[in-house]
């Protein structure tokens, strides 16, 4: 099995159970698993098939991105100024215009974003499926580009003729759905050490589908060992509808249909009360915080201060491009930090001295937390041991950027704190499954010029 050896490592940030950064630090990978983690003291000596001098570059694990919609980079900058709902209702016959061709491309597209802004491993929500679409799709994708990847079998199943937000002409039969999560299960699903595919069964939304259907998704995924996944508590509009169709606040609707646990996770979840947020901590069930999204749909801000100190496991999503418009994971836990810190003090009390504003809390996340979300809490929400830090018997995700850079230059005081206050930059290198897929800042086998101009001739087919 092919060997590599990184040498001289500026910092080395690996994220392990004693929160080890090393300088002049070295890495030995055997195939596709980390062997060996230390100074180069220790390790440059280690005979190696390939040796790369790090001098200069922050190398960490790689990150892990738990909510994307990945074809919404089709749709971007849309709908600039309206709420969740509305923004909804007017992209969801537009969505009902895609093909397999154009769910390729985007992924294909959004992938190569991912990892150029460091991450090696995502799940995908792809809850529309028009025109015999498939999950096939973004599966091949991934494997074509090399993303370790959490294919998230998503449904609509409730239209507007019962009662539902998306249009009829969006929706699936439920026995439809459950017949094709079972098919991908059994033929995609790894549930092997390091496996670079696995499925999720996630109809959408408590207002997109219908409560049997969460209860026959939720047996169908234990009864496989698969995870679940949806959006919660995103939207007080969703709030209001829950309490109409339900007569419960969107938390206490998820755990009566059987979606608490730790194979549970949700998106956004920013609209939950304190014994809610203790409940989730209880029950193991995780989030994952998409700030981009929230703050450009007005939506509020989730209380990830709270959570941690809960003991509720958090990651990190970029959420579609239609709702933020990129996919750039460094960019997430920017923003994640930053937010925190702006939060009203205790979720909503005034400031003093009568000034009608309300106090932040300058610490409430720090940059080191922010990463943690985006490695180690990604991996655990997505049921992962085996990525989400450096350590030996690990997998090779590795990413590496270089700090000699415009943007980053001055951060020697703290450069993995420089990750998330400094930028913007792409990583330097980066390796999936031990693999090279970006090298010196260029993709060693995808050429961008000719997937923007397929993805630009997709956009021009899908408008016409």
């Amino acid at each position: 099995m092919p060997t590599l050896l990184l040498r001289h490592i500026a910092h080395l940030a690996t994220f392990d159970d004693q929160a080890r950064e090393i300088a002049d630090g070295a890495l030995y990978l055997r195939d596709h698993v980390i062997e060996a983690v230390g100074t180069d003291a220790e390790l440059g000596a280690t005979p190696a098939d390939r040796v790369i001098d790090m001098s200069g570059h922050l190398v960490m694990p790689g990150m892990v991105n738990t909510h994307h919609h990945m074809y919404q980079n089709l749709t971007r900058v849309m709908v600039q100024d309206e709420p969740l709902f509305t923004w909804l209702k007017t992209l969801y016959p537009i969505w009902a215009r895609l093909d397999d061709a154009a769910i390729g491309v985007s992924a294909r597209v959004a992938m190569a974003e991912l990892i150029a802004s460091g991450c090696t491993t995502s799940s995908d929500h792809l809850y529309i499926r028009p025109n015999d679409v498939t999950l096939d799709t973004t599966i091949a994708a991934a494997r074509e580009i090399g993303l370790r990847f959490h294919a998230a079998r998503g449904a609509m199943s409730r239209g507007e003729s019962q009662g539902g937000l998306p249009p009829d002409s969006c929706v699936e039969r439920e026995a439809d759905i459950l017949k094709d999560a079972e098919r991908l299960i059994h033929l995609h699903h790894d549930r092997a050490r390091h496996a670079m595919t696995r499925i999720v069964l996630a109809p959408c939304s408590p207002f997109s589908v219908t409560p049997g259907l969460m209860r026959e998704a939720a047996a169908l995924a234990r009864a496989h060992g698969v995870h679940l996944h949806t959006h919660l508590a995103e939207d007080l509009d969703e709030e209001v509808w829950c309490r109409e169709a339900y007569g419960l606040r969107p938390a206490a609707f998820a755990e009566s249909v059987g979606w608490t646990g730790p194979d549970v996770w949700f998106a956004h979840a920013i609209f939950l009360d304190s014994g809610e947020i203790r409940r989730f901590a209880e029950t193991g069930t995780g989030m994952t915080h998409c700030p981009s999204a929230n703050m450009r749909c007005g939506q509020g801000i989730a209380k990830i201060r709270e959570m941690l100190d809960a003991g509720m496991t958090c990651g990190l999503g970029v959420d579609g491009s239609a709702s933020n418009d990129t996919s750039n994971l460094f960019l997430e836990a920017r923003l994640a930090q930053l937010l925190q810190r702006v939060a009203p003090a205790r979720y909503g009390s005034e400031a003093p001295g009568g000034r009608g504003g309300f106090g932040g809390t300058p610490g409430a996340l720090s940059a080191r937390e922010a990463l943690g979300m985006a490695t180690r809490g990604g991996a655990k929400l997505l049921g992962r041991d085996d990525i989400g830090h450096i350590a030996p018997g690990m997998s090779a995700d590795v990413i590496a950027v270089k700090l000699d850079q415009l943007g980053l230059s001055g951060t020697q005081r703290d450069p993995l704190a420089a990750m998330v206050m400094c930028g913007p930059f792409r990583v330097s290198h980066s390796f999936i499954h031990g693999r090279p897929i970006i090298a010196d800042g260029a993709f060693c086998d995808l050429d961008i010029d000719v997937l923007l101009a397929e993805h630009a001739a997709t956009m021009a087919r899908i408008w016409q």
